[in-house]
């Protein structure tokens, strides 16, 4: 640990200029965690490794949807609707991080069709169930400190705080590889987005979740800004709520190139789990399906969530330089809740699954985009 020390980090953040301290505490830096992160770090200890067996999901494990225009499909579609039309059903769009990889702009006001941007058409997905089921199913965007003000400028006076509401998750500093605070090339410490693993406790900080509870919320969607395929549905909806699992997580069949998190078994429970996380004994390969980072909780399951997470080290280039961050993912709920994995279509417009990470596949998948759009009355249907 050559070169550590804490008290000196502490009075190096402590003499941050009140701007920054600003954003700091404003997205609920843990200074204490993140202190514990760096010597972590200096010491080159490593988190200890699951020792449970992984094995392959089993069969019964991933539930396909029952096909259009059987009893099935109708009953559950019914069910679905009816909660969408009784106000309790919500949708949580992830529209934090740094947005890094489309060149700058923030995911969310990227122009995803000509002139409407990813946010625009949640509005006008939200519009059109309110024009549907009579209801307006709540949108909260959790934001980040990268994409906190642009987001909020963009809804004015749509964000009511209640129907349309944005939420920050925290924040925190970078390492460098030999645990010191790493400083960008203007000479700040970097900030940095801690995972889409933030969720649940930024969720509790806003005061959303519990409000919508009590009153007599149900279900909540939760999904990417950029994958415009998840949301509402009420099929998916009514296979929530007639199953018996807290979280239902959707998993697409894999094409070659896709990596994620998979379904596997660990001990008693069928989980999601990075790759990057697994024994070298076990081959992802075996396991065909791969989550879509779609996952809907029983409403009162998430509020009440409560459990140590776990934060992985991940490398990365910044400015040309290697940093280290310490991040958690939404997916280590699946090892303390009941899930379900629903196998979901990735084509057409039936798809749930159409992400884009950067502006070549935004440019490459606006098509396919504008179709879904336009199936999913997020755009007028072209005459």
């Amino acid at each position: 640990m050559t070169g550590w020390d804490e008290e000196e980090l502490r009075r190096v953040v402590e003499g941050f200029p009140k701007p920054l301290l600003d954003v700091v505490e404003r997205h609920h830096f843990d200074r204490e965690r993140w202190l514990a992160q760096g010597k972590q770090l200096a010491s080159g200890a490593t988190p200890t490794p699951r020792t449970e067996a992984v094995v392959l999901p089993a069969p019964v494990d991933l539930v396909d949807l029952p096909p259009s225009g059987s009893p099935e499909h109708a009953r559950l579609s019914a069910l679905g609707r009816r909660a969408l039309e009784e106000g309790r059903c919500a949708l949580i769009v992830l529209a934090g991080g740094m947005g890094t990889r489309m060149g700058g702009v923030v995911k969310a006001l990227a122009e995803a069709v000509p002139g409407r941007s990813f946010l625009d058409l949640r509005l006008a997905e939200q519009a059109s169930w309110t024009e549907r089921v009579g209801k307006t199913p709540p949108l909260w965007l959790m934001t980040s400190h990268g994409t906190d003000a642009a987001i909020n400028e963009a809804l004015g006076e749509r964000r009511d705080g209640k129907s349309v509401a944005t939420f920050p998750q925290s924040v925190s500093l970078r390492w460098t590889p030999d645990a010191q605070i790493f400083l960008g090339n203007d000479g700040q410490p970097s900030l940095y987005a801690a995972g889409h693993g933030d969720l649940p406790d930024a969720l509790a900080q806003s005061g959303l979740l519990a409000d919508f509870v009590a009153d007599d919320g149900r279900y909540v969607m939760v999904c990417n800004i950029d994958n415009l395929g998840g949301g509402l549905d009420p099929l998916l909806i009514g296979m929530h709520l007639d199953g018996a699992a807290q979280v239902s997580c959707e998993v697409v069949d894999k094409l070659a190139g896709d990596r994620g998190g998979i379904p596997v078994r660990i001990g008693p429970r069928t989980v999601i789990q990075e790759e990057f996380l697994l024994p070298a004994s076990f081959d992802p390969e075996k396991v065909r399906v791969f989550n879509s980072n779609t996952m809907a909780f029983d409403a009162d399951a998430l509020l009440e969530l409560h459990f140590p997470w776990s934060y992985f080290e991940v490398h990365k280039q910044v400015e040309g330089r290697e940093v280290v961050q310490f991040e958690r993912f939404i997916h280590e709920t699946t090892f303390q809740l009941d899930t379900r994995y629903l196998r979901v279509p990735r084509d057409g417009s039936a798809s749930r699954f159409l992400p884009v990470k950067d502006q070549a596949e935004l440019a490459t998948r606006r098509p396919a985009i504008e179709a879904l759009a336009q199936a999913r009355g997020m755009l007028r249907k072209k005459s």
